[in-house]
């Protein structure tokens, strides 16, 4: 029984650490209020917003009000309104 758990359990926590690998094409906007900001991506094909994590990481906040396409991990699903999914980008194209 003890196997059969932990066998469940590890086969559970390899699934919830999988992300999922997307390419999104769409304007990048800064979002929020003064003390809450953060920078996200509108996807022209899915229409969906998404609050990019790794901004740094590309120099993405030069990139804003410009259109751009990128290769992003999926991070977190979206919540709900003003709560957007968030991705992590591997590569800016």
């Amino acid at each position: 029984m003890i196997k059969i758990i932990s066998a469940l359990s590890i086969f559970i926590l390899v699934g919830c650490t999988q992300s999922e690998s997307m390419e999104l094409k769409g304007r990048v906007a800064m979002k929020g209020t003064s003390s809450h900001t953060y920078l996200t991506i509108y996807d022209t094909r899915t229409k969906k917003s998404y609050k990019i994590l790794n901004k740094e990481s590309f120099d993405l906040l030069n990139c804003q009000n410009q259109t751009i396409q990128l290769k992003a991990k999926l991070i977190k699903e979206a919540i709900g309104p003003g709560f957007p999914a968030v991705i992590e980008v591997t590569a800016v194209k």
